[in-house]
């Protein structure tokens, strides 16, 4: 069946399906944000108190390459499959874990410059935050893929996009998440450009991510598709001080927009991925979608 084809009935089949309530727990006490230094906006903006001592040397065995035993469960593996999708976009290697069909949910990581499928399985690095967000997904009949692309422009987003309609036609109802870290923030504001993507999209979340300048013209824009920013204070690959005002932004569009801003004070790059709760998050976008 054509893309097009696919995304057509699948809108028609999403306007049937219940939306889904929140995610049941797991180790959501592991995973809490510290202590919220500020907050603002009804609590949807939030300064968070991280410190690399106790967040990362106090959290990990061994400092950012094996997180202590305690925050994983590696039980998921047993749900998780290495595959290849043939596509009209190419051939896309990618991880799948839990239910490739009929999902209630699928939350879709992209990771940044030098990162690759690999990176949003590993279970042990980021303070074991990808074991957290495959158990998640498991334990709440859902699906979570982590592909490889070949770049973060029009090729990569469209091998992404073919992944998503291949999943999505398989769980018509699914809610459909789409997570960017770093430069995969790129395809994450493409992919809310696409008209038919957009139609099924039920949140995006940047995690020391690129600006979306132009998303306010995208179709995504303007079904207020939930957005979460997470950022370090200190992030010297895209300072927080752009995401803050485009979030401001949002927020102050013509009839308010479902927009939530996390800042972790003194934190860098990679922090967001490390110390997003996903939990808490996705049932905020589960909760305010349509």
């Amino acid at each position: 069946m054509h893309v097009r084809s696919i995304f057509t009935a699948l809108i028609l089949a999403a306007a049937i399906v219940p939306v889904r309530a929140e995610l049941a727990p797991f180790k959501d006490d592991l995973f809490a944000y510290p202590t919220t230094l500020s907050s603002d906006d009804g609590g949807d903006y939030r300064v968070i108190d991280y410190r690399e001592l106790r967040d990362i040397n106090e959290r990990d065995e061994v400092p950012e390459r094996k997180v202590k035993r305690a925050y994983v469960a590696l039980g998921v593996r047993s749900a998780q499959q290495d595959l290849r999708l043939k596509s009209d976009a190419g051939d896309i290697r990618f991880y799948a874990v839990g239910k490739q069909q009929g999902a209630a949910i699928i939350t879709v990581y992209l990771h940044g410059k030098g990162g690759s499928r690999k990176q949003g399985v590993d279970d042990f690095t980021f303070g074991g935050n990808f074991n957290r967000i495959k158990n998640l997904m498991a334990e709440n009949e859902g699906l979570y893929l982590s592909p490889d692309f070949s770049d973060f422009d029009e090729a990569g987003t469209a091998e992404v996009a073919a992944l998503i309609a291949h999943y999505a036609a398989a769980s018509p109802g699914a809610k459909l998440f789409v997570a960017c870290g770093s430069m995969g923030g790129y395809i994450c504001w493409k992919l809310a450009a696409d008209e038919r993507i957009a139609a099924r999209l039920s949140g995006l979340l940047l995690l020391g991510s690129v600006l979306g300048e132009d998303y306010p013209k995208s179709p995504a824009f303007k079904r207020k598709v939930p957005v979460f920013f997470g950022h370090g204070s200190r992030d010297p690959v895209f300072p927080v001080d752009g995401q803050e005002a485009f979030y401001r932004s949002l927020r102050a569009s013509k009839g308010g927009y479902p927009a939530r801003f996390v800042r972790f004070e003194t934190g860098s790059h990679g922090t967001p991925i490390r110390m997003i709760d996903w939990r808490e998050t996705l049932n905020w976008m589960l909760s305010v979608g349509r």
